[in-house]
């Protein structure tokens, strides 16, 4: 349009300057003497003719198509498939996907009217600031460590601001949803005031009550966590026609998928991927939302005063369960076995099922807490929980599943393996062996850096004990740390000799540093003494007196 446009004005330019005539003008521009004429009668062109395109193809099949969708008025949304019925039925193969498609959006709203039904119309709305939020879960595929696995983004949105909240969770059960929400309510700084929007998800939804005015029978313990933290639900209409309800955080699932989540990121686990959205979601406040004069940041902190303000304690996110303690020191939760402290085996312990970690306690005193997985059949066990067994049957260490695991994760270290292997080759493979579950003791008290720092400083003068690592690892602790074991006393070196024992006595140790002090002497002590007197030849013919 702004070619002819431009087009039209030369050609009134010319005649009006120039004075040009229509075959003239028309020679110049090299257009049609009518082109000319109406380019002199209107400055605006007029509006190009719109060729009609027909389908002579689908003609013979429109009738079949409109009883299809008069008979669809009743049936239901899923099972509506034309092309499909038109191929089997009347054995339209010659017909493509989008020609039937074209037809049928224009002709399904038309036999709608004439059926009298309801048109659904969408009216904007103004949300006003900290009044309102919406929910969704959606489905999401990372690959972590190494391997492509599909997960579950809960995404919590103001619907004023269009300030949102992501988190990537294992499961998409009531753990995460409430956890997603606290984590939601911490990081916007505060609660909406008139309620949040949902699907009817089974994790706040037992049953939707048809025939009421959006009457749920909700989950007890959704009903207590609402009660909490001070909100009110609002549930949207079943299946799709509720999906409208709640467009701002659908359309958010969609968007930030795209833009952050494609492709796949890879990550070794699903906090260092959340971390990760977390950075994101910084960056997504200088977004501007369509329709919006102001960014989503910029709209957020203007909307933080309106927000209601969060309780004082936090509600306990996870499931309660009281599983037992089978005899390998495990508990299952979930078709999923995990590890606690060994002197638990037979008893109940108290599990919270949270979103991304198992909580384990022994009364109040949490005993130990596990990343939960989402792979039924496997088992997940800690080396800490079975030193105090192992420490009694040694031979039961190299072949341990919790060794392999601790390996694997990192825990165990190369600096444990020089340890280990120095140990047995020291003191055999029994003694070496409780030797180094003593020093895996010390992870108990200190942290895993010291330790290791223990370990090689023992290790760089061949002294495998226990205790030169504890003392060296303390020392560490306190921010002393000599590059060996000696310690400087009055100018002299004092070494920790390691407890070898040879099979030939007179066999000398190795490592030992040559002696070259001089032999001990106590003259010194000598001089201290008083000098002797020679005692008289005794004499046999005297009698001492007073000696009968």
């Amino acid at each position: 349009m702004g070619s002819r446009v431009q087009l039209y004005a030369d050609i009134r330019h010319d005649a009006r300057v120039d004075g040009l005539s229509i075959r003239e003008l028309a020679r110049k521009h090299g257009v049609h003497r009518r082109t000319v004429r109406q380019a002199l009668a209107a400055a605006e062109p007029p509006p190009r003719k719109k060729p009609v395109r027909t389908a002579p193809r689908l003609d013979p099949y429109k009738p079949a198509i409109d009883e299809m969708l008069t008979y669809d008025l009743t049936a239901p949304r899923k099972q509506r498939r034309i092309l499909a019925r038109l191929c089997d039925e009347h054995g339209a193969t010659d017909l493509s996907y989008s020609t039937v498609r074209d037809y049928v959006r224009v002709r399904r709203a038309q036999i709608d009217l004439e059926a009298g039904r309801r048109v659904e119309a969408m009216v904007p709305q103004d949300h006003a600031p900290g009044a309102e939020a919406e929910v969704d879960f959606g489905e999401v595929y990372v690959i972590i460590d190494g391997v492509k696995t599909k997960r579950h983004m809960f995404v919590y949105r103001l619907s004023h601001s269009g300030k949102a909240i992501h988190r990537v969770y294992p499961t998409g059960g009531q753990e995460a949803f409430v956890e997603g929400h606290i984590e939601a309510f911490h990081a916007l700084g505060g609660i909406p005031t008139r309620h949040i929007r949902y699907d009817n998800l089974t994790s706040a939804v037992v049953q939707v009550i048809h025939g009421g005015n959006r009457l749920r029978d909700e989950n007890e313990r959704w009903v207590l966590f609402r009660s909490h933290y001070g909100f009110d639900a609002f549930y949207c209409q079943p299946g799709i026609d509720g999906a409208h309800e709640k467009g701002g955080v659908e359309g958010e699932v969609g968007w930030f998928r795209r833009n952050h989540l494609t492709p796949m990121p890879e990550v070794a686990t699903l906090d260092e991927l959340n971390d990760k959205i977390r950075a994101w979601e910084v960056d997504d406040n200088t977004r501007r939302i369509t329709g919006h004069a102001n960014t989503i940041g910029q709209d957020h902190h203007a909307e933080l005063p309106h927000l209601a303000p969060l309780p004082a304690d936090d509600f306990d996110p996870g499931l309660i369960l009281h599983p037992r303690v089978d005899r390998s020191a495990l508990i299952t939760v979930r078709m999923v076995k995990y590890s606690v402290p060994a002197h638990l085996i037979g008893q109940r312990v108290r599990v919270s099922l949270r979103a991304s970690c198992v909580v384990v306690f022994e009364g109040r005193t949490i005993v130990a807490t596990h990343p939960r997985l989402g792979t039924r059949g496997v088992t997940r066990v800690e080396l800490d929980h079975y030193l105090e067994v192992l420490r009694h049957k040694p031979g039961a260490f190299p072949g341990s599943t919790a060794l392999a695991q601790a390996r694997a994760a990192g825990a165990f270290t190369a600096a444990h393996d020089a340890f280990w292997a120095a140990a047995r080759k020291t003191s055999g493979d029994v003694a070496g062996t409780q030797a180094l579950i003593d020093v895996l003791l010390l992870h108990r008290s200190l942290p895993s850096e010291v330790v290791i720092a223990g370990i090689t400083s023992a290790l760089s003068v061949g002294a495998i004990i226990p205790d030169v690592v504890a003392v060296e690892s303390r020392r560490h602790a306190t921010h002393h740390t000599p590059t060996t074991l000696a310690a400087t006393v009055r100018g002299g070196t004092v070494v920790n000799l390691p407890p070898r024992r040879p099979t030939d006595p007179h066999q000398v140790i190795a490592q030992l540093p040559e002696d070259t002090r001089p032999l001990p002497t106590v003259t010194a002590y000598d001089e201290l003494l008083r000098r002797r007197q020679p005692n008289p030849a005794p004499d046999h013919h005297h009698t001492p007196t007073g000696t009968p």
